[in-house]
């Protein structure tokens, strides 16, 4: 277990410090671990009823994110995924309660409903006035089945959004309660996670998962879900969650939503982007109107990966009370509105003109296959390369310009124009191909295209000149030189050597095979190269005795036309 944590016991006393330190309009209860509103006490005195939420902590912003004008009045957090206890919960309700009386909104898991209603009672035993509502949105446990009742998830957000500004608005105590029990029953929601949490203080994660499995319907704490299977599509994973949701919901074509797309803890922005467009466009198809929507994290469990999607009905006095104005850490300052603008086309462009096309037989093509094939063929060594000492993406780089050639190849002009047959290829990488490797091929081939011009039928010689010209556009563009443990360490030594072995009066193929050697000698020479320039160069060291995975690319699609050619 890896935890950027002081020691397990201090863990959420120190989080909410930290909170609190960053946000002049939070406090932290002295002694205690409930985060208010600085503002709190002038809310209770103008009127205003309390809101109060917590439960175990882990679930970062949630709750503490979630406290201040127009949302939660105070937050109390229990140790990781562990209820608060009932006085923690009855100080809370001390120090923000005011004459309109306080709102408890308590996720359905039995500690909190536990903890928070015996103190609601001893504060209603005070004189205070008190009410409680319960959210139970997980719909994938049965409404009613053998369990301790529905969990309560990322929905919980919204209830806190739509208590919270009706709390603003100067409602009664009942009025905001059942403005929270209204969209408590408006709300469904579902969860799938790639990977388990760790609770600090246990040390190991609470269940496992083979690498091509995922959790479906899973809690909030780190609980395995109703269901485990294979790894999806993120489509089929968010069409199967919303399906589970609509129809738990009965919802149907011309409904309004809002939908909350939630990180649980450890996915990317990238991936939670993929899913919350598919979830968008899935709504769309079933004619779902989303008025409302937000993609981020906002209740999750710890360091899981994974994601969960709510969806809550509305109608306009429950949209505008989604928009009201809020000042909180957590909530989102985007008006979660949704684009429904269509995708403008980017400009296309120009393409090389010609009648004739690029023949099955002719050599070029043969070429160019055989060396597209067996980059495919190597995407998972350069990938596993290229993670020692970069960033882990050439394999995948070559791999999608490869397939994107193979794809395009029989719209490439004739071979009788081959520089034109390159430039052709240039523009396909550069489209599809962006990091370091993509700009470096595509100026290879813009420079060997312009040095195939001078020749109408160019010869092995011209091909030679032409691809000096290519690696001299490589170091140009890139400022390597040799030695610097690069793709030039390849094809510096293939350029020279392929001239060298022709200017003997060797035969073309004799000559590139030539040039194959060195230059897979000039890959394997960069395992002992420093690195210095590139992702190499931020490993240092560390790369020695791993040969530059551009350069053992370079030397495998050089060897793959030398044999294309020979046979």
């Amino acid at each position: 277990m890896k935890k950027l944590i002081n020691d397990v016991s201090t863990v959420v006393p120190e989080l909410l410090d930290g909170l609190a330190a960053f946000n002049p309009g939070l406090s932290l209860l002295q002694g205690s671990t409930i985060i208010v509103r600085a503002d709190a006490e002038a809310a209770a005195a103008r009127g205003e009823v309390a809101l109060i939420s917590g439960g175990g902590s882990g679930h970062e912003p949630a709750h503490a994110g979630y406290v201040g004008p127009g949302m939660l009045s105070a937050a109390v957090a229990g140790e990781v995924f562990t209820s608060p206890s009932t006085d923690a919960v009855l100080d809370a309700i001390r120090a923000v309660a005011g004459p309109a009386g306080v709102l408890l909104i308590v996720k359905n898991y039995t500690g909190d409903r536990f903890n928070f209603g015996l103190a609601a009672e001893i504060a209603r035993a005070e004189g205070i006035a008190a009410e409680m509502v319960i959210v139970a949105d997980d719909v994938a446990l049965s409404a009613n089945g053998e369990h301790a009742g529905r969990r309560g998830l990322a929905g919980t957000v919204f209830v806190h959004k739509i208590a919270g500004a009706a709390a603003a608005e100067g409602l009664p105590l009942n009025e905001v309660a059942q403005a929270a029990r209204d969209a408590a029953l408006s709300l469904g929601t579902m969860g799938v996670a790639l990977t388990p949490c760790t609770v600090p203080a246990a040390g190991t994660p609470g269940f496992t998962l083979a690498d091509d499995e995922i959790e479906w319907g899973l809690g909030i704490h780190g609980e395995p879900g109703i269901e485990r299977g294979v790894l999806e599509r993120a489509d089929v994973v968010v069409e199967r969650l919303l399906a589970r949701i609509i129809d738990d919901l009965s919802l149907t074509s011309g409904d309004r939503v809002a939908l909350l797309v939630n990180n649980l803890g450890g996915t990317p922005l990238s991936e939670l982007s993929i899913v919350a467009g598919s979830a968008l466009r899935a709504l769309a198809t079933r004619g779902i109107n989303v008025e409302r929507a937000w993609s981020g994290t906002f209740l999750s469990a710890l360091e899981m990966a994974g994601v969960s999607l709510t969806l809550m009905r509305v109608d306009d006095q429950r949209l505008a009370r989604l928009d009201a104005p809020t000042t909180t850490s957590a909530w989102p300052a985007l008006s979660g509105r949704v684009a429904r603008t269509s995708v403008k086309e980017a400009p296309a462009a120009p393409i090389v003109e010609s009648g004739a096309r690029l023949s099955r037989e002719s050599a070029l093509k043969r070429a160019i296959e055989a060396a597209c094939t067996r980059l495919l063929d190597a995407e998972s060594v350069l990938t596993e390369m290229d993670q020692r000492v970069g960033d882990g993406d050439l394999g995948i780089s070559m791999s999608r310009a490869a397939h994107s050639i193979l794809q395009e190849i029989d719209t490439y002009p004739s071979e009788s124009a081959p520089a034109d047959v390159l430039r052709t290829m240039s523009a396909t990488i550069r489209r599809v191909v962006g990091g370091t490797s993509g700009p470096l091929y595509a100026v290879m081939l813009l420079r060997a295209a312009a040095a195939l011009d001078k020749t109408h039928e160019p010869d092995a010689k011209a091909w030679s000149a032409a691809f000096t010209a290519a690696v001299s556009g490589v170091m140009e563009l890139g400022g390597a030189q040799a030695g610097n443990r690069t793709m030039v360490d390849a094809l510096l030594p293939a350029a020279v050597a392929l001239d060298a072995t022709l200017a003997e009066g060797a035969g073309a193929i004799d000559a590139l095979k030539a040039a194959v050697d060195a230059a897979t000698q000039g890959a394997a020479a960069t395992a002992h190269m420093h690195p210095r320039l590139g992702r190499s160069s931020y490993v240092g060291d560390r790369a020695l005795g791993f040969a530059d995975p551009g350069a053992h690319a370079a030397a495998l699609w050089l060897g793959a036309i030398e044999a294309a050619l020979r046979s």
